[in-house]
């Protein structure tokens, strides 16, 4: 009877303690490199009457002013890609810290980065072009003559 009831209570002890009670693994965030930031052309704002062009044209009223908007593009860099990036809310603009590191996340043509080592807080940019860090060198090898002789 004493070996039962120990058996019974060392199988309780065993099923109380979960199986996952290890460390939990936290998962890996891609990070990359904010490597620079530059100001380009996305649109041009115009104000005046050039909606009104033929009612007023005969008035003498064809003056607008057009000037043209420029955008920030950032360029992130990773171990296999560079991605240039804009941010979508062109009103609530924040300046990212060039130079650091950054967390991201692609879903479809949108990049959600958060700076890790600033406010935390998560941004969302669109992708306008990805190109390979390190292009693929067998493809420029073939093309070349080879030296040795047959």
């Amino acid at each position: 009877m004493n070996i039962k009831s120990l058996v019974i209570v060392a199988l309780a002890l065993a099923s109380a303690v979960p199986l996952s009670a290890g460390p939990k693994k936290k998962k890996i965030v891609p990070r990359a490199m904010l490597e620079r930031m530059e100001s380009v052309p996305c649109g041009a704002k115009q104000r005046g009457l050039s909606g009104l062009g033929t009612i007023w044209a005969s008035a003498g009223i064809t003056h607008v002013n057009s000037d043209e908007k420029l955008c920030p593009q950032y360029l992130l860099r990773t171990d296999e890609m560079e991605y240039h990036v804009r941010p979508t809310d062109g009103k609530h603009l924040v300046v990212l810290p060039v130079g650091h590191e950054v967390e991201y996340k692609i879903k479809g043509d949108k990049m959600l980065v958060k700076v890790p080592d600033g406010d935390k807080k998560t941004r969302t940019y669109k992708v306008v072009a990805m190109n390979p860090t390190n292009p693929d060198t067998s493809a420029q090898d073939t093309s070349r003559p080879s030296s040795e002789k047959p």
